[in-house]
């Protein structure tokens, strides 16, 4: 009887999971397809699991591509506020942040798989889609690792009032119980801004938000290999 409430809890963490990180990709001309995809996800969610993603879904294909990109790079590319760089809300442009990131390539390396060759290694779509798709005990540990993070992204979409605010709470229901200190740090983190370069250290290079190289590219990752 545990063994098969693990095994359901398991699947609704793994199809929340995906649904979120297609909910959080880039609107490019495969967002349509992937709405769909969530729509089939969510099927086989309960439904006061997949309501608030179905809702999110269905706001998105009511907005044109053109809105709905704005409204995305709006949201988590012109402000470092709401990032989705998970290592960046726990190291910042530090020196930390290029060893945290490694990480997460380690593990996905660890679980056979390449990572994705067109974004971060710490990009959340991308730790969701891999949790979802790959290996959900490595990639429920990075998201555990990282719950802080999940929750000041939620806490910064929700002071917004944005459209994305749902998905982040659907994530943050799959993670182990916030305690008292993390929803303390994750607050303060919102309100002050994550680490800066310690003085005397080199910068790190890579910029936050990631680059584009058009404006189109799509922000999650095509998939493993």
């Amino acid at each position: 009887m545990m063994r098969g409430r693990a095994a359901r809890r398991t699947a609704e963490h793994r199809l929340t999971w995906q649904a979120a990180s297609l909910l959080l990709a880039y609107p490019d001309d495969g967002q349509a397809a992937r709405l769909d995809l969530v729509g089939q996800l969510c099927a086989h969610l309960p439904a006061d699991r997949a309501r608030p993603l179905l809702a999110v879904a269905a706001e998105l294909r009511g907005m044109s591509e053109v809105v709905a990109a704005r409204d995305y790079v709006d949201t988590f590319d012109l402000r470092r506020r709401a990032t989705l760089l998970l290592t960046y809300w726990t190291d910042g442009d530090t020196r930390n942040r290029g060893m945290a990131m490694l990480a997460f390539t380690e593990a996905y390396r660890a679980a056979g798989v390449t990572p994705p060759d067109n974004e971060v290694p710490d990009h959340l779509p991308v730790v969701l889609e891999f949790a979802a798709t790959v290996d959900p005990v490595a990639g429920a540990a990075l998201l555990a690792a990282y719950r802080r993070a999940v929750h000041a992204i939620g806490l910064a979409l929700a002071d917004e009032g944005s459209r994305y605010a749902p998905v982040l709470a659907a994530v943050v229901a799959t993670l182990p119980p916030a305690t008292d200190e993390d929803l303390g740090w994750a607050r303060r983190l919102v309100d002050a801004g994550p680490p800066a370069e310690a003085v005397g250290l080199a910068p790190f290079t890579l910029t936050v938000p990631p680059r584009r190289t058009t404006d189109r590219e799509p922000a999650v990752a095509k998939g493993f290999r």
